[in-house]
């Protein structure tokens, strides 16, 4: 047997029915739609199920595997925001205290600002068990998953993402768009150093500089949607990809806006043209990916706004 293959030890179906309680069936229908779990062959139901994975076997139920999808996606989240309005208090709490007994997560404690939180995010183990569980989805991009903090001197910075793609992705679905996939910046810049680097793969005598011309990564930056600001392509913190009810595509660049953002820096996120939303969730204003470009907007107020 495939040591990545998932095991399921579903429930027997009662008679005249397809399985399960209508209250059951809601929550799996509303963890169907969560496009961080949406292809991952893992429980979703209330009910513990057993799970087999490369470097770890156990039971695992809908609200845990979202947990991990979750801590994934973004690196690190906050603990607190791992709750969702439909969920009964400390429920939550209780899922990550056995996700990290059972080694799929970390948890450390951490100050933003005067209040202090506790910062989850997946271990080596925890990525395993949900990069075994993808389902093929036919040649289409799939979702990343992070294991571990990123640098310490990025963490401030990043347990801000999962506000700011929560915040987004409502007014995103409020205009009847589906999101499908979350990018970070890190996957975008990691694309754009391979980009860079091709030409000199192989050759011995490379000096190791990037081996593209201006007209090439101005070519690559408008494929990939991304804005070139005095010769430098311009990356947003995370891009949510979405879906339209034709099956057209949008994208939303998001970028998360601190206190240390000055001069040019903040000059050159401004003129992206990225959805900017504040380090406690505010929003700055900008534009959606939809409208690109920068021009027409006043730097000097954007910058005013910052200090």
């Amino acid at each position: 047997m495939d040591p990545r293959e998932i095991e399921r030890d579903r429930p027997e179906m009662p008679r005249g029915g397809r399985g399960g309680s209508d209250p059951e069936r809601a929550v799996e229908r509303t963890e169907s739609r969560d496009p961080l779990t949406r292809e991952l062959s893992l429980p979703r139901g209330r009910a513990r199920e057993h799970v087999r994975s490369r470097d770890w076997e156990g039971e695992l139920r809908g609200s845990e595997v979202r947990i991990l999808a979750t801590a994934g996606a973004f690196r690190v989240v906050p603990m607190d925001e791992l709750r969702r309005p439909q969920d009964r208090p400390h429920v939550h709490r209780k899922d990550v205290e056995r996700l990290r007994a059972e080694g799929l997560v970390r948890t450390t404690p951490y100050f933003v600002g005067r209040r202090q939180t506790t910062l989850v995010s997946l271990t080596e183990r925890g990525r395993s068990v949900l990069d075994g569980a993808r389902r093929d989805r036919g040649g289409e991009s799939r979702q990343s998953f992070y294991a571990g903090l990123s640098k310490p001197r990025e963490l401030a910075h990043d347990t801000r993402l999962h506000a700011a793609y929560r915040d987004a992705s409502r007014k995103l679905e409020g205009r009847g768009l589906r999101v499908e996939r979350v990018v970070l910046e890190e996957e975008l810049k990691r694309e754009y150093q391979r980009f860079l680097q091709e030409p000199n793969r192989g050759r011995r005598e490379s000096s190791g500089r990037p081996g593209r011309t201006a007209e090439e990564i101005a070519r690559w930056a408008h494929n990939h949607e991304l804005p070139v600001i005095d010769d430098h392509v311009q990356f947003p913190d995370l891009r949510i990809e979405c879906e339209r009810d034709d099956g057209g595509r949008e994208i939303e660049d998001v970028e998360v806006v601190t206190p240390h953002y000055r001069g040019a820096h903040a000059a050159a996120k401004v003129s992206a043209g990225f959805t900017r939303y504040g380090a406690v969730g505010a929003r700055f204003g900008g534009s959606s990916g939809r409208g690109r470009g920068g021009r027409g907007r006043d730097v000097r107020l954007a910058e005013e706004m910052l200090s």
